[in-house]
């Protein structure tokens, strides 16, 4: 998810390999002696890990808590769990994208805040996300309350139809609590405090069974029962993180916010923060809703009660594999901006390198996963053999797949870290709509190869995005980096605030 050379007006100062053996920045271990290259590396891949292990956790917690509640939907019938369904991608394509979108506008402000040792900033960009996040709630909350004439629209049945809006109208509350969780989430992992985040969602999972429970079979509230059980889980979650950053003593490192807003604003303004989330926005849902095309490919293809059933299994498979590169992520994420933060412009250059080898390492690994069990995999999920046929024969593909997958979201991790998020919509737009849809469709419908045709696509898409990633990144100008996050965190009073690919004015 970057931009390819051509986007960028600069030349590379600072080569990707070999590393330099000396710099400002270099750390010099204690008998005054360089470490070598290996010992750089090593040093790199600990820091990226310590924020992406927790990271890791707390999304299979996350995880585990939808497959809870799907199977709570799964009892109530089909009826539930169509209406359900639909109700969830429904919500994600409209609501929970969009937030999350704008909520990681402000992980390079909050992570190169840190690294230059500005508290004040980090909360101002809490508050300003949160306030923007809940502005950005209420269209939202217009457009779920509308959904029976939208999806009768769109064809669907009165009774799925009913269900779904059930299912959403009871789940309006949790735009307020998302508003609050995704700004703080990120708040907390640029500073690497990631174990309260996997904690707290270790207790929301475990309150989420029998809050479930509680509301679906013993009060009997059916489908509105596993929506309120979201809330509420959300909700415990919220309560959780905020009583951390109250009592952790976070809240005392902010200095004194109100005397320094006028700096902090003048060094980056609220233009900055709009300019970052937007388009931190669209790259995510440009790619978000790929997945929501394909399933629309698969319903005109020959039988289509079969390949959207296995693409939904196979969404489930990329979703579950997706959390250990974007826990990756994180991590490059905040161990880029925080050394560009801190003037170490060598240092965010071998982060970003060493996260993207072990992007590449995890796609290996995944391609793996997916040959190994593709003959069982589906099995977990039906009983029916021509769903589990497709699901078998395309999972090497899914596998092939990560391999660009994988190191290309350790790149958007750099991209984030280093405040260009409008790199990710460039190349989304061209690896994913430009190349891939056009693939995608041509071989599915003209070259004859159906279902497998969509996933070819999606693996040209992929590769192609891979491929751009390495290019930015390898072209990137750290050093021009490092003064970008000088100014985007006010470090030069009186000078404009580095924006997105180039100057936002204040």
């Amino acid at each position: 998810m970057c931009e390819p050379c051509k986007f960028q007006n600069h030349r590379l100062q600072i080569p990707l390999l070999p590393f330099p053996r000396s710099s400002k920045a270099a750390i010099v271990s204690g008998n005054g002696e360089q470490p070598s290259e290996l010992s750089l590396t090593i040093t790199e891949a600990k820091s990226i890990l310590t924020v992406a292990f927790p990271m890791l956790a707390t999304g299979l917690l996350l995880y585990s808590r939808s497959i809870v509640s799907m199977l709570f939907l799964g009892r109530l019938g089909p009826l539930a769990l169509a209406g359900g369904s639909l109700a969830i991608g429904f919500a994600n394509i409209t609501g929970y994208s969009v937030l999350s979108g704008l909520a990681i506008g402000m992980e390079p402000i909050c992570g190169q805040a840190a690294g230059a040792g500005k508290p004040a900033l980090l909360f101002l960009t809490l508050r300003r996300t949160v306030i923007l996040l809940l502005a950005a709630s209420l269209p939202i909350a217009v457009t779920w309350s509308s959904i029976r004439p939208l999806l009768l629209l769109l064809g669907q049945s009165e009774d799925i139809t009913r269900a779904a809006e059930s299912y959403l109208l009871c789940s309006l509350p949790d735009l307020l609590l998302h508003s609050l969780l995704h700004p703080l989430r990120v708040f907390l992992r640029t500073q690497s405090q990631t174990l309260p985040l996997a904690s707290s969602a270790a207790v929301a999972l475990f309150l989420h069974f029998p809050a479930n429970y509680l509301l679906v079979t013993f009060l009997g509230l059916g489908i509105r029962g596993v929506a309120f059980a979201a809330v509420l889980t959300n909700l415990s979650l919220a309560l959780l993180l905020s009583a951390y950053v109250r009592l952790s003593g976070l809240c005392n490192r902010r200095g004194d916010c109100e005397d320094n807003e006028a700096e902090l604003t003048h060094a980056c303004s609220r233009s900055t923060l709009i300019s970052l989330a937007l388009q931190s926005c669209v790259s995510v849902c440009l790619e978000w809703w790929w997945y929501e095309i394909m399933v629309l490919l698969c319903g005109l293809l020959v039988d289509p009660k079969s390949t959207v059933a296995a693409m939904g299994i196979l969404i489930q498979t990329t979703s579950f594999i997706y959390i250990f590169p974007s826990s990756l992520g994180f991590g490059i994420s905040a161990e880029v901006s925080n050394q560009l933060g801190a003037g170490r412009p060598d240092r965010a250059r071998r982060a970003a390198v060493v996260g993207i080898w072990c992007g590449a390492l995890l796609g290996a690994t995944a391609l793996c996963f997916a040959v190994a069990v593709r003959g069982k995999w589906a099995l977990m999920f039906t009983a029916d053999a021509d769903i589990a046929g497709l699901t078998a024969g395309v999972m090497p593909v899914l596998g092939l797949c990560e391999l660009g997958n994988c190191p290309q979201t350790a790149g958007c991790g750099v991209l984030r870290g280093s405040a260009r998020p409008g790199a990710g919509v460039k190349i989304n737009l061209w690896a994913f709509y430009a190349v891939g849809m056009p693939v995608a469709a041509g071989m599915a419908f003209w070259s004859g190869l159906g279902f497998y045709g969509v996933w070819m696509g999606l693996l040209v898409a992929q590769g192609t995005c891979a491929a751009l990633m390495v290019d930015v990144v390898r072209r990137t100008d750290w050093g021009m980096e490092a003064e970008r996050a000088r100014r985007l965190t006010g470090g030069e009073v009186g000078a404009e605030c580095a924006g997105v690919e180039g100057k936002i004015c204040v």
